[in-house]
């Protein structure tokens, strides 16, 4: 038979079982510490990366508005500009067909034959002899010679005048 274990030997452990506890909670807290002050640091490191990636998403978004802004700005200016011109040239036109109009209005006055009896010698002038010169539908003459011609309509001859005022005519419908 064998005789159970006596108490005395691991009475003698008490001491080292008590250094080895202490030791492993000693081992205990430090790692928690190490830890602790590990998990510290990756969370200051995720948080200050997190405020660096909305200063640059915030800066790129800014850069992105500024953009768009311009981009619309220079859509904005190119419209306004398009509608301008567009409306000048109407107004431009509009001149054009009228002041013919009004031109055409002189063939039914009394000085109209002497009119075109000038512009016929304004033709014959230009021409040289030998130049036909037939009267246009619209008023005013039309003049040709061998290899030349001249178009003194009054359609024409507004249009001539209109040219001659250049930038001058723009003045009529600017601010």
């Amino acid at each position: 038979m064998t005789t159970p274990p006596s108490d005395r030997p691991t009475q003698g452990l008490g001491p080292v079982r008590a250094e080895l506890l202490r030791a492993a909670h000693a081992d205990e807290q430090a790692v928690l510490a190490r830890a602790e002050r590990e998990a510290a640091a990756l969370l200051d490191r995720a948080r200050a990366e997190a405020r660096e990636i909305l200063d640059e998403a915030r800066r790129q978004g800014e850069a992105d508005g500024a953009a768009a802004a311009r981009d619309l700005l220079v859509r904005a200016r190119r419209k306004a500009r398009f509608r301008t011109l567009t409306t000048r040239r109407e107004a431009y036109e509009t001149l054009r067909r009228e002041t013919a109009e009004r031109v055409g209005e002189l063939r039914r006055t009394t000085d109209y034959p002497s009119l075109c009896k000038r512009l016929e010698q304004r033709a014959r002038v230009l021409l040289g002899p030998g130049t036909a010169v037939t009267e246009h539908p619209g008023g005013g003459v039309i003049a040709a010679a061998p290899g030349r011609r001249v178009d003194l309509s009054l359609a024409t001859l507004a249009d001539r005048a209109l040219d001659r005022m250049g930038r001058e005519v723009g003045t009529l419908w600017e601010p």
